[in-house]
C-alpha cells in the first residue's frame, strides 16, 4: 500500500506511531485496522493537553461494522488532534497512514517508542502485508 517508512512503528492493538523528532510522536490507525473496521463514520478524540500513558485509551473510532477503542501506543501529552476527522472520518480508510492521523503526541520517549513493533514485525504478526 505505502512506501516502506523506518520512522513508522506498530502497536499491537493496531495503532501506529512516526516518530517525528524531538519527542514528537504522530498516531493514527493501521492499514489492516482500518480495513477491519470497513468504513469509518466517527472518530472521537481527546482534548489538547490531555495526556495519556501507553496502553490508554485515548479515543474511540466508530463504523458501519463496530465501535473500537484507541489506545496510546507510547506515553506523552497531545499537543494536537486531526481536526478534519470531525467532518471527514472516512480519510481514516483512505489515507490511514497520511491525512487520516489522529493525535500528536510530545514529550514521547524515544526508547518507548523504538519498543513497538517494526513494520516487518507487525506485517507478519497480522499478514497485513502493511510496510
Amino acid at each position: 500500500m505505502s512506501k516502506e517508512n523506518t520512522e513508522i512503528r506498530y502497536a499491537e492493538s493496531h495503532e501506529w506511531a512516526r516518530w517525528d523528532g524531538d519527542g514528537i510522536v504522530t498516531i493514527g490507525v493501521s492499514d489492516y485496522a482500518q480495513g477491519n473496521l470497513g468504513d469509518v463514520t466517527f472518530v472521537e478524540l481527546p482534548d489538547t493537553g490531555d495526556s495519556f500513558e501507553k496502553g490508554d485509551s485515548f479515543g474511540v473510532v466508530e463504523s458501519v461494522k463496530a465501535a473500537s477503542d484507541l489506545y496510546a501506543p507510547v506515553a506523552g501529552e497531545v499537543t494536537e488532534t486531526n481536526e478534519t476527522l470531525d467532518e471527514s472520518p472516512d480519510t481514516v480508510n483512505q489515507d490511514p497512514l497520511g491525512e487520516g492521523w489522529m493525535i500528536r503526541l510530545s514529550g514521547v520517549s524515544r526508547e518507548e517508542w523504538e519498543t513497538l513493533l517494526s513494520s516487518e514485525d507487525y506485517a507478519a504478526k497480522n499478514g497485513s502485508g502493511e510496510d
